[in-house]
């Protein structure tokens, strides 16, 4: 069937023609994306609105297999010339790209799982209403202690979205979703010294937000280091705060993609079976996580998400896939083709990737540590070797001495490798977080290297 206008159509349609009008171009296989975003941004310093944006933003990406090349071209604009034109775009990108016999579409799955990924009353709240949400963020901070002097921060945003998706080998599928959240950063001062601290909460429901511990978080966290001092170097027992576990997350989340693999660009390649980590430490990716931020019934290639156990109680069980490595591997696509709009084809990446939780509480694994330091913020987590696992990072945090909090440091560095610290690992907390796309409890690691004075 020839089109001849797009309009009226909505986006399961018009990938679906998309896709049509690439076969008939002379495309062997095709794929083409549409996904359409709407965001919301308010910012508030010392009560007033400092910015307010509404954005919108829509377009198709289109995939060509030809030869076995692969192709890719855009467009935002919806009409039916410029969705032909893009497909002649990825026709001759493919024309000029090298054949590899792993570029492949994956085909319809026999369902997808069924997740809520919308708070249908998101969009009934009157804006005023999310800039008093915005207000009540800074204020909270603001008088939790009289020591905090400057905003950085105090903001709300949402986001709403539609992606649909098409190919040749019969995926079609549609989804939308919504999400809401809010952050703050503080700074306190006195005696001449100034300290940073962050709240942020983001969720799917509306209704979860908690201003008012957003802004105390951030000022708590900023208050809390006030008077902080370098100590000597030493060998000593570290209890990291969830956040800073998740930055170590990203780090192992890359680790465990088969690209990196692929490439000798991982610390786990060869080791599927072997012990990386220490018992009861369980890593995981979860596409259908209930509530998760990275959650879709559906990658961004359209095989169906799912739950990936990718180290179980200190074991490596297997990584992360989409469907060209999955095909080198000769495995399945674990739906992990990340996408993060139009603009540009899948790639891999993680959904949900968090540490499971053990049966701590926070209380209980400080106050079983006889002499350490809580780990509260890491800089310089880039320089990270990927493939050793070596880092040298600096830190800052609360020392611990006879299983309570006593003094502020900074201007400390911790040490190590990456596999040392997980095989290290010898308490894991019930207090998992996320931070969007990542989660982790309290860890403490029973040895590592601080280096100080």
């Amino acid at each position: 069937m020839r089109i001849r206008s797009t309009e009226g159509m909505n986006g399961l349609e018009l990938v679906s023609a998309a896709v049509e009008e690439a076969g008939r171009s002379g495309a062997e296989a095709a794929e083409a994306y549409f996904d359409r975003s709407e965001e919301i941004v308010i910012e508030v310093r010392d009560g007033e609105v400092e910015n307010l944006k509404v954005a919108q933003e829509s377009g198709v990406g289109i995939r060509i297999l030809r030869n076995g090349c692969l192709g890719f071209a855009y467009t935002s604009d919806w009409s039916w010339p410029a969705i032909q034109e893009a497909v002649g775009a990825a026709l001759a990108n493919a024309r000029v790209a090298s054949p590899d016999s792993f570029n492949n579409l994956p085909e319809p799955p026999a369902a997808y799982p069924e997740i809520d990924l919308r708070d249908p009353s998101l969009k009934e709240i009157p804006l005023e209403d999310k800039i008093a949400l915005a207000r009540r963020i800074e204020q909270s901070g603001r008088s939790y202690d009289p020591r905090i002097l400057v905003t950085e921060q105090a903001a709300y945003e949402e986001s709403h979205y539609q992606v649909s998706i098409a190919n040749s080998r019969g995926v079609s599928a549609s989804d939308e979703g919504s999400y809401c959240g809010g952050a703050a950063a503080l700074v306190a001062g006195a005696d001449g010294e100034q300290q940073s601290g962050f709240g942020l909460q983001y969720t799917r429901s509306y209704a979860e937000l908690n201003p008012d511990a957003i802004g105390r978080e951030a000022a708590h966290k900023a208050v809390r280091l006030l008077g902080s001092r370098r100590l000597g170097t030493r060998r000593a027992a570290v209890v990291f705060d969830p956040y800073v576990v998740t930055n170590f997350l990203s780090v192992l989340a890359a680790a465990l993609t088969a690209e990196a693999v692929q490439k000798g660009r991982s610390l786990f390649a060869g080791r599927i079976g072997e012990r990386v980590a220490a018992d009861g430490v369980t890593i995981i990716d979860d596409g259908t996580l209930r509530g998760g931020l990275m959650s879709a019934p559906f990658d961004g290639e359209g095989a169906p998400a799912r739950r990936n156990v990718l180290v179980q109680d200190g074991i490596l069980q297997g990584f992360m896939q989409n469907s060209y490595t999955a095909a080198r591997d000769g495995l399945d696509s674990t739906g992990n083709a990340s996408r993060g709009s139009y603009k540009s084809p899948p790639e891999l990446g993680s959904t949900n990737f968090y540490l499971a939780p053990g049966n701590l509480g926070q209380d209980q694994i400080i106050s079983q540590t006889a002499s350490g330091i809580y780990l509260t913020d890491v800089m310089g987590m880039h320089t990270v070797n990927p493939i050793s696992g070596d880092f040298s990072v600096g830190a800052a945090g609360i020392w611990i001495e006879h299983g309570e909090f006593t003094t502020p440091v900074r201007g400390m560095v911790i040490a190590g490798n990456i596999l040392e610290l997980l095989e290290g690992i010898d308490a894991v907390g019930r207090d998992i977080r996320f931070f969007v796309g990542k989660g982790a409890p309290t860890l403490r690691v029973a040895r590592l290297t601080i280096s100080g004075e």
